[in-house]
């Protein structure tokens, strides 16, 4: 699976940020979330599919731990947003001109259907005098 799509879903990215804080066997990664360990080890094994986590057996457990290393795919995502022209796109300045036009946009839409309506009544002959 690719480390987007792993990243796509809530729980496995809830699963991601307690591993953060260290390994942790599937009974404890469970109790944190409101669906089965059935599905909880699903979701593990499709980020160990992605190379976000590792398995480690311990006796009858198995501890799973983050792998940093994992996220380097979305480090260098994050890296190109980062850079100098992705910044322009999305300094404050730019965000404002966008919500100015966003509110310009609205304002004609809103005014357009009036004209049309009008429009329309002036074009069509009254039912009553046709």
């Amino acid at each position: 699976m690719d480390v987007f799509a792993a990243l796509a879903d809530p729980v496995r990215r809830g699963l991601l940020l307690q591993l953060a804080a260290g390994p942790q066997r599937v009974v404890d990664l469970a109790a944190a979330h409101p669906v089965s360990r059935p599905a909880i080890s699903k979701h593990l094994r499709l980020l160990a599919g992605a190379g976000l986590v590792q398995v480690t057996d311990h006796g009858r457990e198995r501890h799973y731990a983050l792998r940093p290393d994992g996220l380097a795919d979305v480090r260098a995502f994050l890296g190109q947003l980062a850079s100098p022209t992705a910044s322009a796109l999305l300094s404050g300045n730019a965000l404002d001109a966008l919500g100015t036009e966003i509110r310009r946009t609205a304002r004609d839409r809103r005014a357009t259907p009036r004209h049309r309506d009008r429009d329309r009544d002036r074009d069509e002959p009254d039912q009553e005098t046709a």
